[in-house]
């Protein structure tokens, strides 16, 4: 039986090849997982999550680039990146309960990343999150002492 971990795992790998090639070269990096460890369906399945999470890339990067300007993406560990662009699609898509989505990506990152790359990845995807559910914490009030709501005093 194929576990959707594995499937991700896969689709991982897919996402690394198309990041490091730079280019959109679908059926080389079929090929490639297909010769890796895990049955055609694990393949198949994590082709078409990593190809899906690729063609979006552009508006996870977007998305992830507005909750962290101190990190682009592009100074961003590749994993890391590609785990939160998996994670962001698997999100806006409905295919996974975005806290499922952000699990597997924080074991995914536990697993195959840096040692502070899990905390990075769940920190960004509970902002994208909370975001998403309309839940982000209100800007601070400027004047402080007012109540938020009530417009200052005028007179």
């Amino acid at each position: 039986m194929t576990s959707l971990r594995d499937i991700r795992k896969c689709a991982l790998q897919g996402l690394y090849q198309f990041d490091a090639a730079g280019t959109d070269s679908p059926e080389i990096i079929r090929e490639s997982l297909n010769a890796s460890p895990g049955s055609t369906q694990t393949h198949d399945e994590g082709f078409a999550l990593a190809q899906a999470t690729w063609e979006h890339r552009e508006e996870a990067d977007a998305a992830i680039s507005a909750l962290t300007p101190e990190w682009p993406i592009h100074r961003q560990p590749v994993i890391d990146r590609n785990l939160l662009r998996m994670a962001y699609y698997e999100m806006t898509s409905g295919r996974t309960p975005p806290k499922v989505a952000i699990n597997e990506a924080v074991e995914l990152a536990k697993e195959f990343s840096t040692e502070k790359s899990p905390m990075f990845i769940n920190g960004v995807l509970d902002k994208l999150y909370k975001q998403m559910r309309g839940k982000e914490a209100p800007a601070p009030d400027p004047a402080p002492g007012i109540a938020p709501g009530i417009p200052p005093n005028r007179s």
